[in-house]
């Protein structure tokens, strides 16, 4: 199989040609290969359950009956090789209901989707949330991520990263609707637990409560196992609780979503040292059967300059907001300074306001086009007041009688190094400058606390200070012991310690039934493919992104209150709509290329249909142009496009969005359906004068050749002689 090619789909080309071709002489033979081709085609096509690879199995043995001849032989062996060698990739198609490298057409997965570290079946649940579903979208978003509403508010939102929409105008609000959603569905009793298996006798210990520990407890006791999360911390949450700050993410977002893990019977223990107040030996006996290691990554970096260790005010961030989300609300200094550029240095500096600094300064050696944090932290940051000191490399921590003074640094600009793509910052000579600061916090990065793993003695570390694992099931080096999150990443993103969550209970279940592990990570999964919300064209085209509404910033300057407000529910639905369903739409672009190139019509301005150079898109111009002939419909794999014929009108529709409509007229005579006149008018110009006799009235083929017929002989009559 050649690489990046799909194997059910190159097996699906191999049978056709060889039983196109002639060669296989044998009407048994013929006859199994016709059946695994068929097989085949509803596996690339996800109209396949989990009978069709046994069945495969069965028509392949059948190759090498008794008196076999070699042909068939040649075959049975070349299809059970693609079958051991890929047989994990079938399965994948037939459970995912996606095909990851895009060859099975019906099964291009949406780039929302695939770009989910979760696998969250985005277009399905925006669909139902389009359509006021909220308790069933919540349902759809919980069979890959426990925690829809925590993640509606704070999560990085790749998928709205790789939106198509975006190509068009702005990337569908998918973060907000999933937090909109949640509360809806919680406000209404309707955010429900689904129905666990039965205690199965194993037990499972989740070394950390954070948000991987928390997903890999919630699948785990679905599954039917004893779950017991230590925590070391007396919240649960992990950096949910104790780094995000509350303005972002109110802590009974948290407890409420925690709680419903528990409904399940999910054990916490607070307060929790593990190698301390329980061992590794002490649970094994207590007959813990394997280890999930989700300890999140609680240490701060040091920076590295004079001064650091000489002052009490000199605070590491990710120590500051444990403090302050324990109820320590003291002011950190007057004039505070936050040294890093990420979205913990934010979040630093924007609660450092709220505890009531006078002027807070965020020093970051890089450009505000390289921080990575988001760019609506930084722009809310602003907004509050925050100052901002680009190109800047602190040299020193300065002060006297133990009272820092500033920080002294020195301008950077930015040259690229040899070897390397990213500019760095290099210092300016003679650009020195400084601060003024009663107290600096350090955010330049996080490292994984180790503390108490020494137990799991056989687990091997990288050089980066994570847990080595096979990213495919994150097993690490120690049978049966688990890890994910941060403590395998480094510090990353909640939805990254979520969709790791997953995998390893996932990986837990097939260790302890012994089956074996994936050789490569399990591809999203497409649950249902939701009827697209119809509209109109124009209401496609005029809908934008609403913008969220914020609170008032003065109060958000002295306050812990959530600072973004939500979305009205008609926002919410509108928004949702906007969606342009890319899990059925997969974007080839063959109907805009069959009316432009093949039918001369160029009525479909679909211009973000080209990912490396997309141009204008216009829903609204299709129906200036296009006649409604069928031959983009005839070439849409997925049916995406189609025509339909409703309420006395021809409608061609994209996804639901209504493209074209147009009367449909009949015929004079025997009063068929016609097609419309724009397309009698096209093929009258393609076919010249046949019609001409007959241009002026409307009928149908048939009623068209009598009526030709019967002038042919009342100008030419037939000789009677």
């Amino acid at each position: 199989m050649a690489a990046k090619t799909c194997p059910v789909r190159q097996t699906i080309i191999y049978l056709s040609e060889q039983i196109s071709s002639g060669c296989l002489t044998d009407p048994r033979g013929r006859r199994i290969s016709e059946q695994i081709l068929h097989l085949t085609e509803e596996i690339a096509e996800g109209a396949a359950g989990t009978e069709h690879l046994l069945a495969i199995d069965s028509l392949i043995e059948e190759y090498f009956y008794a008196k076999s001849i070699l042909q068939n032989q040649e075959m049975g062996k070349a299809l059970k090789g693609i079958l051991d060698e890929h047989r994990e990739v079938f399965q994948s198609h037939i459970e995912s209901k996606n095909c990851p490298s895009h060859d099975c057409g019906k099964l291009a997965p949406s780039p929302c989707q695939m770009a989910c570290p979760a696998g969250i079946d985005v277009p399905t649940y925006l669909s139902l949330i389009a359509e006021g579903k909220d308790a069933q979208a919540i349902e759809v978003i919980r069979r890959d991520n426990p925690f829809p509403w925590v993640c509606g508010l704070i999560c990085t939102r790749p998928c709205e990263m790789m939106c198509v929409r975006a190509r068009i105008d702005t990337p569908i609000s998918i973060k907000f609707l999933k937090a909109f959603a949640a509360e809806r569905a919680m406000s209404d009793r309707a955010y429900k637990n689904p129905e666990k298996k039965d205690f199965n006798g194993k037990k499972i210990c989740v070394v950390g409560a954070g948000p991987g520990g928390l997903s890999a407890a919630y699948y785990l006791a679905l599954m039917g196992y004893g779950v017991r999360v230590i925590e070391a911390l007396p919240v649960p949450g992990g950096m949910l609780m104790v780094g995000i700050p509350r303005y972002r993410l109110p802590r009974e977002v948290i407890d409420r979503e925690v709680a419903m893990i528990e409904e399940l019977g999910v054990e916490i223990s607070y307060n929790t040292q593990f190698g301390k107040d329980v061992t590794f030996e002490g649970l094994k006996k207590e007959g813990v059967d394997a280890f999930f290691i989700a300890i999140g990554a609680h240490k701060s970096w040091d920076i590295g300059i004079k001064g650091e260790k000489d002052f009490p005010k000199v605070f590491d961030s990710v120590q500051f907001l444990k403090d302050v989300a324990l109820g320590d609300h003291h002011v950190p200094g007057k004039h505070v300074v936050v040294i890093g550029g990420g979205n913990v240095a934010i979040d630093a500096a924007r609660t450092s306001l709220r505890l009531g600094a006078e002027t807070v300064t965020i020093a970051y050696r890089r450009s505000r086009t390289q921080m990575p944090a988001d760019i609506e932290e930084v722009e809310q940051a602003e907004e509050e007041g925050i100052e901002f000191s680009f190109l800047t490399i602190p040299k020193e921590i300065v002060g006297e009688n133990n009272i820092i003074t500033g920080l002294d640094c020195v301008k950077a600009e930015l040259i690229k190094k040899k070897g390397s793509d990213r500019l760095a910052p290099v210092p300016i000579l003679g650009k020195d400058f400084t601060i003024k600061a009663d107290a600096v916090i350090s955010a330049i990065g996080q490292y994984v606390d180790d503390d108490g793993m020494e137990a799991f003695d056989q687990v091997n570390w990288t050089r980066r200070g994570t847990i080595e694992v096979n990213h495919a099931s994150m097993e690490t080096t120690m049978p049966g012991i688990f890890a994910a999150g941060d403590a395998v990443s480094g510090p990353a993103t909640v939805i990254e310690a979520i969709g790791g969550g997953k995998r390893a209970a996932e990986a837990i279940d097939r260790y302890l039934n012994n089956i074996p592990q994936p050789r490569m990570p399990k591809i999203p999964v497409r649950y249902n493919i939701e009827t697209p919300i119809e509209m109109s064209s124009s209401r496609k085209m005029t809908l934008k992104r609403p913008e969220m509404p914020m609170l008032n910033v003065d109060r958000r300057r002295t306050m812990f209150q959530q600072a973004e407000l939500g979305y009205d529910e008609e926002s919410v639905r509108q928004e949702a709509a906007r969606c342009l369903r890319c899990d059925i739409c997969r974007r080839c672009a063959k109907c805009v290329e069959i009316c432009r190139d093949k039918m001369g019509i160029d009525a479909l301005q679909f211009g973000y249909m080209d990912f490396d150079d997309p141009s204008e898109t216009d829903f609204r111009a299709t129906s200036e142009k296009c006649i409604t002939c069928g031959a983009c419909v005839a070439n849409c794999e997925n049916k995406a496009i189609v025509i339909e014929e409703e309420d006395g009108q021809r409608m061609l529709k994209l996804c639901g969005t209504i493209l074209n409509k147009q009367k449909i007229q009949y015929c004079e005579e025997c009063n068929a359906m016609l097609p419309s006149i724009e397309y009698m008018q096209y093929i009258s110009e393609k076919t010249g004068d046949i019609t001409k006799v007959i241009e002026n009235r409307l009928l149908c083929n048939n009623c068209q050749r009598k009526l030709s017929a019967k002038i042919n002989v009342e100008i030419r009559p037939v000789n009677q002689s």
